[in-house]
């Protein structure tokens, strides 16, 4: 896992060493900072004030409504190169776009403004306000073609077609947000309450270890890249954050039911501290099971007698496909018919607020 501290807000300390201690590059006003096209290929994009597209803006974030800008231009000039080196960015999504800090550092990345334009970026933002402002601080984007603006709730809007998604997702929604993007299988660079990020990463033993620890690295390849301080922010949130880079792949292991699998993982791990076996008799009601002693009945005794927060992510998919066959009569009559779902988590994927990930371990 690979972390890196982030610098004082506005980036006062240099961390290459150099002494440089302006946030802004050159001295002038920091509020007059819309480039111009130029014509030496250079974007007219990516150095904007965070401060000064507030200020232009009009309004401050909501904290009541779950808005923390990050106004850290360091930390801003770095999320997106946490993409990794082959990710197609050619149609970068942005959930929660706000003043449009980040959508700045976006247009940046895809060449926004240069002669050769190398994608497009779409920012789906559900305050009217901000969603206004985007569209007018980045008209020239928006004309273009480059950017596009959709004002609406990103768990309720049809999301657009993307190659990555890179956000400051709203904390308040983050889980549900994550497991709406995870399921689409493309590259994700996530700003998250740090608390939330270390679950998502956890290795089993730990006590971080759960439901999202599997649900997430069933999907992906996580990772903490950065972490951020509250003073990143304004308004300060309460909490630390970090960023995290999930890189998609198969799972290692397969399933011929992905939606019974998560199901069968969440019902589990209400009951953590519970082994195996009770928790498999104690959580029909929520994985949907219609025998579960007939599960008990064919696992294996030594991981009947294990904790949940101890079983590898491989180990839970062989159980759970234990448990589908054994005891669902509904997964028992679609084998029959050879109408069951395919394997390698392709099938049954639920996203949104039906994922049923709230923040519970």
């Amino acid at each position: 896992m690979t972390e890196r501290a982030a610098d004082d807000r506005h980036g006062d300390a240099d961390p290459a060493g150099n002494g440089a201690t302006s946030p802004h590059g050159d001295e002038g006003d920091p509020f007059d900072d819309r480039g111009d096209p130029s014509d030496d290929g250079a974007s007219p994009y990516g150095d904007r004030d965070p401060d000064g597209l507030a200020r232009r803006a009009g309004t401050r974030a909501d904290p009541d409504h779950d808005q923390h800008f990050l106004v850290d231009d360091r930390v801003l000039d770095r999320i997106p190169g946490y993409l990794s080196a082959d990710a197609d960015a050619s149609r970068l999504l942005e959930i929660g776009g706000g003043a449009g800090a980040l959508t700045d550092r976006l247009l940046a990345t895809v060449g926004a403004g240069t002669t050769s334009p190398s994608g497009a970026v779409t920012v789906v933002e559900r305050d009217r306000t901000f969603a206004a402002f985007l569209r007018e601080e980045f008209a020239d984007a928006v004309d273009c073609g480059i950017l596009s603006v959709i004002e609406g709730d990103a768990l309720d809007v049809a999301l657009p077609s993307f190659t990555a998604c890179v956000a400051n997702l709203p904390y308040g929604v983050s889980s549900e947000i994550a497991f709406r993007l995870l399921p689409e299988r493309k590259p994700l660079v996530l700003m998250f309450q740090s608390e939330f990020a270390e679950r998502m990463v956890a290795e089993p033993g730990t006590s971080e270890y759960g439901r999202l620890s599997v649900s997430a690295g069933h999907y992906a390849d996580v990772e903490i890249v950065e972490r951020v301080p509250p003073e990143a922010f304004d308004p300060q949130p309460a909490v630390d954050s970090a960023i995290v880079r999930c890189t998609p792949r198969d799972p290692g292991y397969d399933v011929g039911d992905e939606a019974f699998f998560l199901r069968f993982v969440k019902a589990l791990f209400t009951q953590r501290r519970k082994t195996t076996r009770n928790a498999i008799r104690n959580t029909a009601h929520i994985s949907a099971l219609d025998d579960p002693e007939a599960v008990v009945e064919a696992a294996d005794e030594e991981l009947l007698a294990r904790r949940p927060g101890t079983i590898e992510p491989a180990a839970f998919a062989e159980l759970s496909e234990l448990a589908r066959r054994h005891g669902s009569a509904a997964a028992s009559e679609n084998d029959a018919a050879g109408t069951g779902s395919s394997t390698s988590g392709t099938g049954g994927t639920p996203t949104g607020r039906d994922a049923g990930t709230s923040t519970e371990r």
